[in-house]
């Protein structure tokens, strides 16, 4: 196993790493290096010289929020071969941050310091409405990348395996076992009770895993991957797109419908929701079907499972939101959006 060079936030260490890569010019100091935001995923800084400012973002073999999750230390290598895929599209290019350099030993990525940004999530909050424009720039970003960049327009591999495989069980598998180690009743109380009935759902459990094995299986689409608020990054420059360390060549329909439980669950209005499936579908084709069961899966794993979000809803809103989505994914052709 090859020795991996473990960054910090001490600034003569990070200093000598940025130099020995070549990223620091010769009379060039560091000057600060803060932590940017709360990443999930990785380490991420944020480092300041006396003239200009980057993003070093590490991947290591665990999440860096939980570390007791192991992940695949390999990851931003494949953001960054996602980064150079975009790079052929200057639309979709300028919606995001520029890879500067990539250190392929370490899992090291130098990006484009997009600012003081905030992401989405505070639309998690209770009274936080998503704006039209703001709705049709995230909408259009992911028809655009869709359409741009699939297996008819380029012929790079990006399967991603490991990360699917990582995703696919916190999605189809974690939030069903009986013992997963995770007590919802310290999310919310009455929670765990509640979540029991899908545990032991039969009919539920097989379409679930029915839908995980269409996640597993390659597509044609190039997919960012983890397409919610999270991943929406609120700029002094507009709305950038971040983090796509989940991409691979998948199914449309699984990153519209992540999105759409994201915004179901940030209880945004039922006519907003509609807006967002109106604006991709006016630009792409989609599967509307599929698209609702992977969205009712992700709101079944969000609300059941280890990726919490800082949701405002109550006991009852989620327990709504989980019939809902059960009923989707065992009910064909069911109507609920």
């Amino acid at each position: 196993m090859k020795d991996i060079q473990q960054l910090t936030t001490d600034r003569t260490s990070i200093e000598s790493y940025l130099k020995g890569q070549g990223w620091l010019n010769l009379d060039e100091k560091v000057t600060a290096v803060e932590i940017p935001g709360a990443g999930n995923m990785n380490l991420t800084l944020r480092v300041k010289t006396s003239n200009r400012s980057f993003i070093i973002k590490q991947s290591r073999g665990y999440v860096e929020k939980y570390p007791q999750v192991a992940a695949p230390a390999e990851r931003a290598l494949r953001e960054a071969e996602f980064y150079e895929l975009v790079s052929t599209q200057e639309h979709l290019k300028q919606q995001m941050p520029t890879l500067n350099g990539v250190d392929v030993d370490n899992h090291v990525l130098n990006l484009e310091d997009l600012g003081d940004g905030v992401d989405y999530s505070f639309l998690y909050q209770r009274g936080n409405i998503l704006n039209t424009g703001e709705l049709e720039k995230i909408m259009q970003f992911a028809a655009s990348l869709h359409t741009g960049i699939n297996t008819t327009t380029t012929t790079a591999p990006l399967p991603n395996r490991e990360m699917r495989k990582l995703n696919h069980e916190h999605i189809f598998i974690y939030p069903y076992l009986t013992e997963n180690g995770l007590d919802l009743d310290d999310i919310l109380p009455g929670l765990r009770k509640v979540g029991m009935i899908y545990k032991k759902d039969a009919s539920l459990q097989k379409a679930v895993k029915m839908l995980g094995e269409r996640y597993l299986a390659d597509g044609k689409t190039l997919l960012h991957g983890d397409y919610f608020p999270g991943s929406w990054l609120k700029t002094e420059k507009g709305i950038k797109i971040i983090d796509p360390e989940f991409c691979f060549f998948g199914d449309a329909e699984f990153e519209i419908g992540i999105t759409l439980a994201h915004l179901k669950m940030a209880a945004q209005p039922k006519a907003l929701t509609q807006k967002a499936l109106d604006i991709y579908t006016s630009l792409a084709p989609l599967d509307i079907e599929l698209c609702k069961r992977f969205m009712a899966a992700e709101i079944l794993r969000r609300i059941l499972g280890l990726a919490q979000l800082p949701l405002s809803l109550d006991l009852e809103e989620r327990k709504s939101l989980l019939v809902q989505a059960r009923e989707i994914l065992v009910q064909p052709n069911n109507k609920l959006l």
